[in-house]
């Protein structure tokens, strides 16, 4: 296969050539686009909601809900990009560069075909999905639109899904970046314009809000497609022969651990919620707002978690597991310093952003008791979001699985579950999720130290080596 567009392609040894490439890009090169365009991400999201937080506590209840079902529905489509990251990474990393196209054209094709599956249910019964929370009528109702809508455009989330990732996995997050500051433009104007119908527009409330949602993912996924397929992308298009056997059962293999672990994670988040709508709208609404607020601070660990995953993805494609061990570290600091600066300058103005974004004394009263809960375990969280995603760059899904269920499910819904039963106060259950980091960070540092996950990519390589690839 040879693209003169893509000299990387038409220099490509063949896969019998050992190589051994060293590894440039440093974790700040690759983090600060991740973190800038989750960034921009999460402050459109925070004006979104106080967007919504107009119509009421009702409203953010129902994008709360509408956005936990849609990405726990997701879950299946983030077990391939969890695939996609570690197996071009590794290629990239050992400049089999035509092995990173070609996969990445395996993970597209089927990342699409489930997109489109889980958009039936979605369709039919978005009214019985969104009830599993307990909420009143109101929200309820207005979540299930919210649902019905969003799910239209699952072909388009699943192409910004996919094509990003491989894109940072190959080291360019640039193109990424530039594409979601376009995809975020879209989404406020058209929440602004749809939300309360201005200019013309028509007045469609909560429904507004997931049309403009979905959109501006259509808007990213059709760029993302035109700069694939004309050539313009640093990972060109696979081409024929791409879907075969071997890559597929690799990637079944390495994403269905993490699809597990991100069914497992909404699973136990929707059960925590619903111990959560037990208090009521204001506490639940609290919990909308706390998160996207403290999302400013989540959206750095998860770009240092990209960075950690491709470094260290193509640090072991390159042979070279001490640099892949030292890069996760690395990581790994860097995220905890930057969350806990982030944290404390968010805890200091809490109660006024909180103000800002709805006016309800009792939701702003426990959105800041939710932010300073959360600001104390930041530095737990820093370590689940980077070793997380290192030990996923590596291939080594099956572990973080194991602490999602340990930490999340046992621990935090476990004892949300007794504060429910004991009558506490909702600040206990808001409390619960420090049990749940306390777990997850101590077991990923565990794993991570043992430098056990160097060695998972390589059995998976040699149990599928018979398969045609």
């Amino acid at each position: 296969m040879s693209q003169p567009d893509h000299p990387e392609l038409a220099e490509a040894p063949e896969l019998s050539e050992p190589v051994q490439p060293k590894v440039k890009l440093g974790i700040w090169e690759l983090a600060w686009p991740s973190i800038l365009t989750n960034l921009l991400f999460s402050v459109i999201g925070i004006v979104s909601i106080k967007i919504v937080g107009t119509l009421g506590a009702d409203a953010v209840a129902a994008v709360t809900t509408g956005h936990r079902i849609f990405f726990a529905l997701q879950a299946i489509l983030m077990a391939i990009s969890a695939g996609t990251t570690a197996l071009v990474a590794r290629a990239w990393g050992a400049e089999d560069y035509q092995e990173a196209a070609k996969v990445t054209s395996v993970s597209l094709w089927i990342s699409n075909a489930v997109a489109l599956l889980l958009m039936v249910p979605c369709l039919i019964f978005p009214y019985e999905i969104a009830s599993i929370f307990g909420l009143a009528e109101g929200p309820t109702s207005l979540a299930a639109d919210f649902i019905f809508y969003m799910s239209m455009f699952n072909l388009a989330f699943s192409l910004n899904m996919i094509l990003g990732a491989a894109l940072r996995a190959a080291g360019d997050t640039r193109t990424p970046l530039w594409i979601g500051i376009v995809t975020n433009i879209v989404n406020v104007i058209l929440v602004y314009l749809l939300v309360h119908g201005l200019y013309g527009f028509p007045e469609l409330g909560v429904t507004g809000a997931a049309l403009a949602n979905g959109i501006s993912f259509l808007a990213g996924g059709l760029i993302f497609l035109y700069l694939y397929y004309s050539g313009r992308m640093k990972l060109a298009a696979g081409g024929k022969g791409s879907v075969t056997e071997g890559r597929v059962r690799q990637l079944v293999h390495i994403g269905y651990p993490a699809g597990i672990e991100q069914f497992v994670f909404q699973v136990g988040f929707i059960a925590f919620l619903w111990l959560v709508a037990f208090y009521g709208t204001a506490p639940y609404a609290a919990y909308g707002v706390g998160v996207q607020i403290l999302s400013i601070s989540f959206v750095v660990g998860f770009g240092f978690s990209i960075a950690g995953a491709t470094l260290v993805g193509q640090n072991l494609g390159a042979g070279d597991n001490e640099g892949a061990a030292k890069s996760g570290w690395n990581a790994l600091w860097l995220a905890i310093a930057s969350m806990v600066l982030l944290s404390i300058v968010i805890a200091t103005f809490a109660e006024e952003i909180a103000r800002y974004l709805i006016d309800d004394d009792e939701v702003v009263r426990l959105t800041v008791v939710f932010i300073n809960i959360m600001a104390l375990v930041q530095p737990l969280m820093a370590i689940e979001f980077t070793l997380g995603g290192c030990l996923r760059g590596a291939g080594d899904t099956r572990f973080p699985l194991i602490t999602t269920m340990v930490g999340l499910c046992g621990v935090r819904v476990g004892l949300a579950g007794l504060f429910v039963i004991l009558d506490l106060p909702v600040e206990w259950i808001y409390a619960a999720l420090i049990g749940d980091y306390v777990v997850k960070a101590a077991m990923l540092t565990y794993r991570f130290r043992s430098g056990r996950w160097q060695q998972v990519f390589l059995e998976s390589e040699e149990k599928f080596a018979s398969f045609d690839r």
